[in-house]
């Protein structure tokens, strides 16, 4: 029995067809818009919801004397927040949001907070004003006010990853 010989591809040539061909056709990227646009009403009420579950979370984590575990499903809310916030318009949520996570997701973050809790009830605080005002962005000048202090203080504890 002889073995099959190896066959040399050479990726630059081969499959460049496919490679090259867009993933989603025009008609699908319309219909992707369209439903999009048709859930737009709501994003608004999911932003507020989620920031309702962020004041519960920070809530909790106070009353437990900011715990591991109380500090781990702040920073779950945080993140699908800071996932969100540009798809909800609010690219100053994502940011806030964003600035938290970099506060809480290290050991190191966590012990911090809980040593610096008025830190994190400032981003907290932060994205409930930006969305009670519907301060969409850093353009705005509370919004840039915003970010670069809690961005500042986050940066000046050290213990925030790159």
């Amino acid at each position: 029995m002889t073995k099959a010989k190896a066959q040399f591809i050479d990726p630059r040539t081969t499959g460049r067809i496919s490679l090259h061909r867009p993933l989603f056709d025009h008609a699908a990227t319309k219909r992707a818009d369209e439903a999009l646009s048709a859930m737009s009403g709501s994003f608004e009420q999911w932003l507020d919801d989620d920031v309702r579950r962020l004041q519960i979370a920070r809530v909790a984590a106070q009353n437990s004397g900011w715990s591991t575990g109380a500090l781990d499903a702040l920073f779950g809310v945080a993140h699908d927040l800071k996932g969100m916030g540009g798809s909800y318009g609010f690219p100053l949520v994502t940011d806030i949001a964003a600035s938290l996570c970099r506060l809480i997701e290290t050991d190191a973050g966590k012990a911090a907070a809980a040593a610096n809790a008025q830190l994190v009830s400032a981003h907290v605080d932060a994205l409930r004003a930006a969305v009670r005002d519907r301060i969409a962005t850093a353009e705005h000048p509370v919004g840039r006010a915003l970010i670069s202090a809690l961005q500042t203080e986050v940066d000046h504890l050290g213990v925030a990853p790159e």
